[in-house]
């Protein structure tokens, strides 16, 4: 190859036009904004966020979603990004569980509103941001996860590095230069595990900052190195050692195949893994099964989930955190399973030390499947035996709002409403912000965001 990575993508970049995107990858970028303009609106008051927008301030003309802020986009571009990634709810990508949304669209409104960018060349880089990100997934595959990094936070830097050069008409030099900083500025490990804390919530936010900041150094001739993805000191290298990276799944076919227009959207307020298993959950509980009749519940589950999802075991049938259960199974199958659903309320401190969830997680527990497809797919497969001995098994195929199974438009603008609902705006503000996420692409300016958004 006689250019480098960075110098194909960045030529890739260069050329675009709003013209290029297909149908289907405009769908999966407007739902996204959709999606994530909801989310920023329902966690406008927890304390992640407050904290998060205390840390900052930096004045500048970016709107800080839900807040009557502004700031300078790096700022409000971290306190959205973290804001639309803190519950979990955000979407993803089959393949490598990145979180898109939360990453690009931060990044590109903070900067597109204050350039005063129009809304197709908004849209332009927020899809292409996706794409890249979703493409950089599918190069690391579950090796970023393994060398104990979150997909989300590392990737997502470099892509948001692409929107906001989008955004400011980059030339192929400067982009190269920007992709070869962000390679540097990009960070996030999963030891949130751990205890429940908070630092997977700032990831989403903190990439997309990092993409902006990569940018305006590359805009400004700061130097970064021309092969930040596959040499050896690179990117992968450092946060994918075990992999031996496959470019062709992010260069092959660019901009004729839009791999991001297969996002995943998520029903349920958590991990994405965990969401299969719910279905079975909710599945058991139609069967009329009550709590008190089931004797032990096992789920067959891919290796690549389990030290996030399953272990130690007594710590996710009991989780410290309403944070920490969202990436527990058993917490997660069990409160579904009572209440019929996994949303925002689902997921509380309060709801957390409920006996009787409790209860039900610790009759829950895992063995690992080697046939089981995880990252290529997500299923789940649940065996419940009851105390009459009886045994009840389920299915569940795919990820429910993925490409296998997606949700509707419909869906998708109900979830938006409820969760602006559960941040506590009224109707007539969340159908205005809804209406302007839906029409992104033919704003004449994104100057006006802040009118409907603060």
């Amino acid at each position: 190859m006689t250019k480098t990575v960075s110098e194909h993508l960045a030529a890739w970049v260069a050329g675009l036009t709003p013209d290029q995107l297909d149908a289907g990858m405009e769908r999966a970028a407007l739902d996204t904004v959709v999606d994530v303009l909801g989310l920023c609106v329902s966690a406008r008051a927890n304390d992640y966020t407050q904290s998060t927008l205390a840390a900052c301030d930096e004045a500048g003309n970016a709107t800080v979603i839900a807040h009557g802020r502004r700031l300078a986009p790096i700022g409000a571009a971290l306190v959205n990004g973290t804001a639309a990634h803190g519950e979990d709810f955000d979407n993803t990508f089959e393949g490598c569980p990145v979180h898109s949304g939360a990453v690009i669209v931060p990044a590109t409104l903070a900067l597109a509103e204050q350039r005063g960018l129009d809304g197709a060349r908004t849209l332009l880089a927020i899809a292409s941001g996706i794409e890249i990100m979703c493409r950089l997934g599918l190069v690391s595959n579950k090796s970023v996860h393994q060398a104990g990094f979150h997909p989300t936070a590392v990737l997502g830097t470099l892509a948001a590095t692409v929107s906001a050069a989008i955004v400011d008409r980059l030339a192929g030099p400067a982009i190269v230069n920007s992709l070869g900083v962000a390679g540097s500025l990009a960070s996030g490990i999963i030891e949130y595990l751990a205890d429940g804390s908070s630092t997977k919530r700032l990831h989403a936010g903190w990439a997309a900052q990092s993409g902006l900041r990569a940018a305006a150094l590359g805009k400004a001739g700061f130097t970064g190195p021309v092969s930040v993805f596959e040499g050896v000191h690179g990117f992968f290298s450092a946060f994918a050692p075990s992999l031996k990276p496959d470019f062709s799944f992010l260069l092959d076919d660019l901009g004729r195949r839009w791999v991001g227009s297969q996002l995943a959207f998520k029903p349920y307020a958590c991990g994405t893994m965990v969401q299969p298993y719910i279905d079975c959950a909710l599945a058991l509980r139609k069967k009329g099964i009550v709590a008190d009749q089931i004797a032990e519940i096992s789920c067959a589950v891919g290796e690549g989930t389990v030290h996030r999802l399953w272990e130690p075991l007594a710590l996710k049938q009991q989780p410290p955190t309403a944070y920490a259960a969202k990436f527990s199974t058993p917490y997660c199958m069990a409160v579904a399973f009572l209440e019929g659903d996994a949303g925002l309320a689902q997921f509380t401190e309060a709801k957390i030390k409920d006996p009787a969830v409790l209860k039900l997680a610790a009759k829950i527990s895992f063995e690992i499947d080697p046939q089981n497809e995880y990252p290529k797919n997500y299923t789940g497969d649940v065996r419940a035996r009851l105390a009459d001995g009886s045994i009840v098994e389920l299915h569940q195929p795919h990820l429910r709002g993925g490409s296998r199974d997606r949700l509707s438009q419909e869906e998708l603008d109900t979830k938006f409403r409820r969760n602006v609902d559960f941040g506590g705006w009224s109707s007539a503000r969340a159908e205005a912000l809804l209406a302007f996420g839906r029409n992104l692409g033919r704003a004449k300016s994104m100057a006006a965001f802040g009118d409907v958004a603060a």
